[in-house]
């Protein structure tokens, strides 16, 4: 089985090629590497144990309260949206960082997103699947989930298309098809390179199909480079529609808190820094295992620990701006309910927000810090609690407080309801996990374009030589 391109391939180069990693010296060590990241470990075994342990735990409350019934999640009117739905929209925000890292940035070029995207590639997909789980939980009878899909049916029964459930029903069909379909793409190149290594024929033969007949031809990286670009520029907008149609859920209601038109742009750059906190949690740790430090360097940390800093800034104006319009508006509704957000009944939930998304990452702008991966790793932990609360702030309290006094109640969540945010975690982490020991965690392909001109080096998809990559820096990098 061939693979070897002629010398007159060239490869598109991609946006990560003027950004060097010193210490790679050919393709060879390039795919040694981080196919070496595929041999299963202890440490790897353990966590697949704990997550599919805390996943058991929530399939268990989950079969419970099917059991007995949704009033064992803790709802006590009116509030009746509890963790479910918090838990819902932390992890289709979560899920977004994967988008803007690998297609946004992208477009824009930005080197640094190389060694990471992949990651955050996984983590969309994987947290889109852990989302989608919420609203079929919430509605109570799972087994009816699909009366949420508009498909023909002989009784002409509908979705009701007014409904919050419908549009998050097609905002996460959407962002999970894309999603899957982006990573998919990015990943036939290192696939080949897995099949063209692989010595079990099971295997082989499965990456063989997956990999769909990937010779490393001129042609091939024209039709890559052309593909990897559309479905950057389609995923694009769903970075701005999938967490606005999320946010439509709250604001298109009269609920105070939740009546306002900032919502959709406070949702995606809320969604963008959880997302980027998440990623941080995944990388630290993966780059010290695996040994990627020459891969991952601080560099790459530094400049998404900077996009994390101006994503938490964004954020903390949101927070300001939502208090500002509340007392301008004059509504004794909305400024007795950010009165009890911050000094009432719920201040304890809104204080942890605040200090999480918006004093401690300040520290970022220290470069000492933003280079530092046990901090990172640290404010990382409390990025993803302050982001969880803050949807907690935005639904709890709102429904707890609303217009009359007579219903003002207090919302205490049940085990049932901490056992599937538990087994939530242990669902993603699960996924996550058999990913990184059956597909590389870091591009190859991409990989590739940094690593320093070499003579010809023998192993490997991407086969080059020192006189295409001169020509290749003569034309520009444009074939």
């Amino acid at each position: 089985m061939a693979t070897i391109a002629p010398p007159e391939v060239r490869r598109p180069n991609l946006p990560s090629a003027n950004v060097p990693l010193p210490a790679l010296r050919d393709y060879e060590q390039v795919d040694n590497e981080i196919i070496a990241t595929l041999k299963p470990t202890v440490p790897w075994f353990g966590a697949v144990l704990v997550s599919v342990f805390c996943m058991l735990i929530g399939a268990a409350a989950w079969t419970y309260q099917i059991y007995w019934g949704l009033g064992q999640a803790g709802y006590a009117p009116p509030v009746m949206w509890g963790v479910y739905i918090v838990t819902f929209v932390f992890w289709v925000g979560i899920g977004h960082a994967g988008t803007l890292i690998s297609a946004i940035l992208y477009l824009f070029r930005a080197g640094f997103r190389t060694t990471i995207y992949r990651c955050a590639e996984a983590m969309t997909v994987f947290a889109v699947m852990t989302a989608g789980l919420f609203p079929i939980i919430h509605i109570g009878r799972p087994w009816k989930f699909f009366w949420l899909i508009p498909y023909p049916n002989w009784r002409l029964i509908w979705p009701q298309f007014k409904s919050p459930l419908v549009w998050d029903v097609f905002a996460i069909t959407t962002y999970l098809i894309v999603s899957t379909t982006f990573l998919y793409v990015g990943l036939i190149p290192d696939i080949a390179v897995l099949r063209d290594r692989e010595k079990n024929p099971i295997r082989k033969r499965i990456f063989a199909v997956l990999s769909l007949g990937w010779r490393n031809t001129e042609a091939e990286w024209r039709h890559f480079a052309r593909a990897y670009l559309f479905l950057a520029a389609f995923s694009t907008p769903l970075v701005l529609s999938v967490h606005s149609v999320v946010s439509f859920d709250f604001a298109v209601t009269l609920v105070p808190g939740w009546h306002t038109t900032v919502f959709p742009p406070y949702f995606v750059a809320g969604a963008i820094f959880s997302g980027i906190g998440m990623v941080f949690t995944i990388i630290i740790p993966v780059r010290k295992w695996f040994n990627l430090q020459h891969y991952v360097t601080l560099n790459h940390l530094d400049a998404a620990a900077k996009m994390c800093l101006f994503t938490s800034m964004v954020v903390g104006c949101a927070y300001i701006m939502e208090f500002w319009v509340a007392w301008y508006s004059g509504n004794p509704y909305e400024q007795n309910f950010f009165w009890n957000r911050v000094f009432g009944q719920w201040w304890w939930a809104a204080w942890i927000m605040l200090l999480c998304n918006c004093v401690l990452p300040l520290s970022l702008f220290w470069q000492k810090l933003r280079r530092n991966t046990t901090w990172l790793f640290i404010l990382s932990l409390f990025i993803n609690l302050g982001m969880w609360y803050e949807r907690f702030v935005i639904v709890i309290p709102s429904l707890s407080n609303e217009f009359e006094p007579w219903q003002w109640t207090h919302y205490l969540p049940s085990w049932v309801d901490m056992a599937l945010l538990l087994g939530s975690f242990g669902w993603f982490f699960m996924w996550f996990l058999l990913f990184v020991k059956q597909l590389p965690v870091i591009a190859i392909a991409e990989i590739k374009e940094i690593v320093p001109p070499k003579m010809r080096v023998h192993g490997g998809v991407g086969h080059h030589v020192a006189a295409e990559r001169s020509a290749s820096a003569q034309t520009g990098g444009r074939h």
